[in-house]
């Protein structure tokens, strides 16, 4: 048996790194369509369970797998991945000042067994100016990151505070997980 992080991301790599975890690693390229009358923790959920039922039949049968997706919702709106420029910008800007919610929903999976959570963390920005907003821009930082942003490199800067688990905001609520991973532990 052995333990497989199904995702593209170098930020959930260097959390399960960092919590001492052996792992291997696929992409599980999954349709990441949702229905529309989800809300954003739902929609979490729904993503991470979704991966993870297509990594489960990319691995062997007794191989533990963890999927996550991370969103950002602020006032009942879900931001993604910017996709240009200024959509990078309006998302900044609807962030600036304010306190917005990011959901993590993590699947673990073996075989045909799925268990399925999020975590809930609370962030809240500075005040931000069109030309802070510019600059951070400018480093490229924010086009792979729902909203805009990645509390763990330059986009630190932007954050006033957090109320929750801060490896949640980087993509992976890494405490939460080793708790449903302890159940594997005599198979990892």
């Amino acid at each position: 048996m052995a333990l497989v992080l199904a995702s593209a991301s170098p930020r959930r790599r260097e959390i399960m790194r960092l919590a001492g975890y052996s792992f291997s690693v696929i992409n599980p390229n999954a349709d990441e369509s949702v229905p529309e009358n989800l809300n954003a923790k739902q929609v979490a959920q729904q993503l991470s369970l979704t991966k993870a039922q297509t990594a489960i039949q990319l691995v062997n049968d007794d191989d533990v797998v963890v999927c996550a997706d991370t969103i950002v919702e602020i006032d009942g709106q879900i931001l993604g991945k910017p996709r240009s420029r200024d959509e990078a910008f309006d998302m900044l800007k609807t962030l600036s000042g304010k306190t917005h919610i990011v959901y993590t929903g993590v699947t673990v999976a073996k075989s045909k067994n799925f268990e399925t959570f999020s975590e809930k963390t609370l962030v809240t920005f500075y005040e931000l100016s069109n030309s802070e907003i510019n600059n951070y821009i400018d480093t490229k930082e924010p086009f792979d990151k729902a909203g805009a942003y990645g509390i763990q490199g330059i986009g630190c800067v932007l954050v006033k505070k957090i109320r929750g688990d801060y490896f949640n905001v980087m993509g992976l609520p890494i405490a939460r997980l080793s708790r449903v991973l302890s159940k594997y532990a005599d198979s990892l």
